[in-house]
């Protein structure tokens, strides 16, 4: 069960090309084994991307290893809640798709945050 959304209605899938969500069930499901909180459904933007690899998570380049198949500007993906709260605060979060954002992620972010940063996918 994918649970809820920050809506408070079912999660949406985020993305299923690339495969994401700690479970790689294409939803930001939350599990307990997830430490990293990948909760929030973001669209992946230049400007984060480049944050992400400086602060120590290079997602531009593919990991075989770990069916990571390396992401680029315009894919959406499961990101852990607080490197999403690191990015928002140095003005580089990626745009938020708060459907498919679990509702858990606001046990330590903002919905007013999620929502400034909301965009609408179809």
């Amino acid at each position: 069960m994918a649970g809820r959304n920050v809506l408070g209605e079912p999660l949406a899938p985020c993305s299923r090309a690339p495969l994401t969500g700690y479970l790689r069930d294409g939803c930001c499901t939350h599990h307990p084994d997830d430490l990293g909180r990948h909760l929030v459904c973001a669209v992946m933007t230049e400007a984060f991307l480049a944050f992400s690899r400086l602060a120590g998570n290079d997602l531009l380049t593919p990991r075989p290893e770990w069916n990571f198949p390396g992401l680029r500007p315009g894919d959406r993906w499961c990101l852990c809640a607080l490197r999403w709260e690191e990015a928002r605060v140095a003005g580089v979060a990626p745009p938020v798709v708060l459907n498919a954002t679990n509702e858990t992620a606001l046990e330590v972010l903002h919905l007013g945050h999620l929502q400034a940063h909301a965009v609408e996918v179809l």
